[in-house]
């Protein structure tokens, strides 16, 4: 097989629409800040509620998904992986590494229907530990940024969650919450469906996806957040907070969705 089959993948268009929804959702926080008063705390409960979005996408995307072994790159993957073993591929590596594709390829129907049946595991365990993380998340956000320990109740942490989600859309974030979701739901129509990415990625791998994000966004949000509330959340300084968010999001967004295009989720 010619090497040009290890190394032709598509890319991520700089300018896309789901891109630019991204952008625009997030304009709405920034006008928030800048002309309607919104707080520290204001900022970052609506960024929080973005997690719960993507959290609920992440479910719907485990349950489209289908891989497909002639999408994913299999190929590529594998030789990667001999490379990165040995300082270079073998003819003899190659080969066997082709034969187990071609393998997959040829049981791709059994391999499909496995597939489909480990989503009964696997989409329950992930609303349960995302639901929990992001429950959690929601707590130490509310408690150390907004003073508000009304949601620590004896029913456990999970029933905090719709008085959390309520609060997001009782205190003004309604429209920018409805913003975030349409970003997402564009971008979930765009780059799952229309562009094939539920063909080359697993259950499993999606159920891992949103962590990255979140760990990486949050830990430099609240950071940030911390220090402004400190100094009495200057209205530039929650400016910043904001674009630095859009920058962020961006760069993890066209990163996450080339890895995805080219059948490695991340």
């Amino acid at each position: 097989m010619p090497d040009s089959s290890f190394t032709d993948s598509p890319q991520v268009r700089l300018i896309s629409l789901p891109g630019i929804m991204l952008v625009a959702a997030n304009l709405i926080p920034l006008l928030g800040v800048v002309a309607w008063g919104w707080s520290t705390f204001d900022v970052v409960v609506l960024y929080w509620f973005e997690n719960v979005i993507i959290g609920v996408l992440n479910i719907l995307k485990m349950l489209v998904s289908s891989p497909d072994a002639g999408q994913m790159n299999l190929e590529q993957r594998l030789r990667d992986r001999v490379e990165a073993r040995g300082g270079g591929a073998s003819p003899e590596q190659v080969e066997a590494a082709e034969r187990l594709v071609a393998g997959v390829g040829e049981n791709q129907g059994k391999l499909g229907c496995f597939h489909h049946a480990s989503k009964l595991f696997f989409i329950p365990f992930f609303t349960v530990h995302y639901g929990l993380f992001t429950t959690v998340h929601g707590m130490f956000v509310f408690a150390m940024l907004g003073k508000d320990e009304s949601f620590f109740g004896p029913g456990g942490p999970f029933d905090a969650l719709p008085g959390m989600v309520e609060k997001v859309f009782s205190e003004g974030g309604g429209l920018a919450a409805l913003a975030l979701l349409v970003s997402h739901l564009v971008s979930f129509v765009f780059n799952f469906l229309i562009k094939g990415e539920f063909r080359r990625v697993t259950t499993p791998q999606l159920m891992f996806a949103p962590y990255g994000r979140v760990v990486v966004l949050h830990i430099a949000i609240l950071g940030g957040a911390f220090a402004i509330q400190a100094l009495g959340s200057p209205i530039f300084l929650l400016v910043i907070l904001v674009v630095g968010k859009i920058g962020i999001d961006l760069g993890l967004h066209f990163r996450s969705h080339r890895k995805m295009q080219q059948g490695r989720a991340s």
